[in-house]
């Protein structure tokens, strides 16, 4: 859980009469966390993952899939010029799955 930075201040202004020890008590978080909050007062802003630009789109892997229904991921991965497990991440994000026979085969 991230503390908004006034409560952070409010928590760090108490360390000017007390030790670490004791306002990590009082407010129950470790002491390391207030070494690392005195080093960065502020809270990080949240990086945007959602937004992150992709090599593998899924307009590219859909259309892999679809010309080459029986390719194997690592071949998948030297035609769209990446590696075998950023095809299955990515085939596994966009939900996609390797073609299945629709008849069991004879014995």
């Amino acid at each position: 859980m991230t503390y908004p930075a006034h409560i952070r201040q409010k928590i760090l202004s108490d360390l000017e009469t007390s030790t670490y020890k004791e306002v990590a008590a009082r407010h129950k978080i470790s002491p390391n966390t207030l070494a690392r909050w005195k080093k960065q007062p502020t809270p990080k802003p949240k990086s945007e993952y959602k937004d992150k630009a992709r090599k593998l789109t899924e307009e590219k892997l859909r259309q892999d899939v679809a010309d080459y229904p029986d390719a194997y991921q690592w071949e998948r991965a030297a035609r769209l010029d990446s590696t075998q497990h950023a095809v299955s991440k990515a085939m596994k994000r966009y939900k996609l799955t390797r073609k299945k026979n629709s008849t069991a085969p004879k014995s």
